[in-house]
């Protein structure tokens, strides 16, 4: 047997992030271990009535829970680390390993969520590498992204070295000045790197990905000019962002009051570990609002992706409780919308300009730039490692074809490079690579009480587009209505008389136990037995074909089934049909 046969295969399995924006979730499995890179979470569409956050399906991990063995965090994004303490709850994840910053927001998670004790949080620095299991040691590599303290990933595996990039862009001025580590990039790519799993976000977009320090004139222009109340909204955990407003509130002397739980967290932390340096009486609480002129307040809020519960789709509803938009703020969204929330954002500025704000938004003011590399990073990149094989990973299914064709320019052989969906197994030898089957894979949806199961939502669905018909309907022991049913339409357009409509639903009912009784109720040693939940089950069915024929369209049916009194328990054989009627007359 040659020395290639002898090894195993490593596996490298995308449970969440591929043909999708988020939930960015990989399993590494080499024989009986798992190592786990990243769980993210995932935004909710439109559809999805009621939905918080959208999970990866982690069935594989609940039924290969024995083999985990670690976990490797890149950064502290929501979409690489929301999921953990979701999934803390369903299996134990024995050590998890990443940067200051992502560990410290991760700990208050997990310790909201009572679940801090099914893991040990272990915080690296730039070059460190720490041994997960018999197979795998994770080199973590400085680089540059949207939140300080981000890492690349080189995997040490049995065949060889698997680089997994994280989400990144090669920023040459990055605002904290810790810039990425192409060295041990070039270093890796000369002793050879077996794979590369690179982020494919921006692979559309030709050039090079602006420096986060671009940002700054543009903002500072805009503060000039502002002459009340500056309302300020990014995404929190945007470090890099939120320490570059900081510092031109202080040259423009902005007295700053931190508005949203993630804001005031992300701001915490960050000032602890150095990442962001201001004064403390740079802060002011609420109360001084309205002490303060207006033109020496700053409002740095969340909400610049129209998230329905956040600080600034509540201030441009009018029902935040402390602040009201006055004549004159300026209101900057230093954000792009995330594709699918769009919507939510106009709507957010809509009603924000309707009360008397200015408006600041869009890529056509420069206050803005993305934390993902364009195509000449991601060509530089490719460069550097020089990989055997190459997956493009993070990105829609057009933004992975893109990268694979640039792998591809950049001297990749086509076999060796595999765009693959969510679940599938890439089996990867010293000399080959392949697609060896799928996992389970698809989503979870989390509402404030927990999971909700896809009966769930699917009924949440009907009642937004159809509505609902509520038939209530008390029946005795031989098969009869006792009494006429109650019916009620809500959320529900028919062309049908609602008279005609009820008539037909109770004639419907009749008719359904007349024929059907005898199949759901028989004597077993003089017993009277009823089969009550098949009998609701064959209503239901049958109301739901007859709506559906008679309205058209399919509102959620709910038929709610109420039993008499069972008065008579023992019947003898030869008087049974006679005990049974004189038992439903007296119900």
């Amino acid at each position: 047997m040659s020395k290639n046969e002898s090894k195993s295969p490593l596996k490298i399995i995308p449970l969440g992030g591929l043909h999708e924006i988020g939930k960015n979730t990989c399993v590494f499995e080499y024989e009986d271990e798992i190592i786990l890179l990243d769980a993210g979470l995932g935004f909710p569409s439109d559809e999805m009535h009621g939905i918080n956050i959208v999970l990866p399906d982690v069935t594989y991990l609940r039924e290969n829970r024995h083999k985990i063995k670690g976990m490797i965090v890149t950064h502290g994004h929501e979409d690489h680390i929301g999921g953990i303490s979701y999934h803390l709850k369903e299996f134990d994840i024995p050590v998890i390993y990443g940067p200051r910053l992502a560990m410290t927001l991760l700990r208050d998670k997990l310790e909201e969520a009572g679940v801090l004790d099914r893991t040990k949080l272990k915080s690296v620095v730039p070059r460190d590498v720490v041994s997960i299991g018999k197979f795998f040691s994770a080199e973590f590599i400085r680089n540059t992204h949207s939140i300080a303290d981000s890492f690349s990933v080189a995997i040490h595996t049995p065949l060889g070295v698997v680089i997994h990039t994280g989400d990144f862009k090669i920023d040459h001025t990055p605002v904290d000045g810790e810039h990425y580590d192409l060295q041990k990039l070039a270093e890796h790519g000369e002793k050879g790197v077996l794979c590369l799993l690179s982020d494919s976000t921006n692979a559309e977009v030709p050039g090079h990905t602006p420096s986060e320090q671009s940002v700054y004139p543009n903002l500072d222009r805009v503060f000039a000019q502002a002459e009340g109340r500056l309302m300020v909204t990014t995404f929190a955990s945007s470090v890099h962002r939120v320490n570059i407003i900081l510092q031109l509130a202080q040259k423009h002397k902005r007295k700053v009051v931190v508005v949203g739980r993630s804001m005031l967290n992300v701001i915490a932390h960050a000032r602890n570990l150095g990442y962001i340096k201001c004064p403390d009486d740079l802060f002011e609480p609420f109360r001084s609002l309205n002490r303060l002129p207006d033109e020496k307040v700053l409002i740095l809020t969340t909400g610049s992706q129209g998230e329905p519960l956040s600080a600034m789709t509540r201030i441009s509803k009018q029902e935040h409780r402390h602040i009201r938009v006055k004549q004159g703020d300026t209101i900057v969204f230093s954000a792009n919308p995330i594709p699918g929330n769009t919507i939510a954002v106009v709507n957010t500025i809509d009603r924000l300009m309707m009360q008397g704000a200015k408006v600041i938004y869009g890529r056509q003011h420069g206050i803005h730039v993305s934390g993902h590399g364009s195509r000449e990073d991601h060509k530089l990149m490719l460069a550097l490692t020089k990989p055997k094989f190459f997956v493009p990973v993070h990105g829609e299914h057009r933004m992975l074809v893109k990268h694979a064709e640039m792998g591809k320019s950049m001297g990749i052989p086509e076999e060796n490079i595999v765009v693959i969906n969510n679940g599938d197994i890439v089996e990867l030898t010293e000399d080959s690579i392949g697609i060896a089957g799928q996992v389970p894979s698809g989503i979870e949806l989390v509402d404030r009480a927990g999971i909700v199961h896809h009966t769930v939502m699917k009924e949440r669905q009907q009642l937004a587009e159809d509505g609902v018909i509520t038939v209530a309907a008390a029946i005795d022991w031989s098969g009869k209505l006792i009494a006429q049913p109650e019916i009620h339409l809500r959320g529900v357009v028919t062309k049908v008389e609602t008279t005609l409509l009820k008539q037909l639903i109770v004639r419907n009912i009749e008719n359904t136990l007349s024929e059907r009784w005898s199949d759901f109720s028989h004597s077993t040693d003089g017993e009277l037995e009823v089969n009550w939940t098949e009998i609701r089950l064959e209503i239901e069915a049958s109301l739901r074909r007859l709506i559906k024929r008679e309205l058209k369209n399919s509102p959620l049916v709910v038929f709610l089934l109420q039993k008499s009194e069972k008065l008579q328990t023992t019947i003898k054989p030869a008087r049974r049909r006679r005990r049974s009627t004189a038992s439903a007359a007296v119900s």
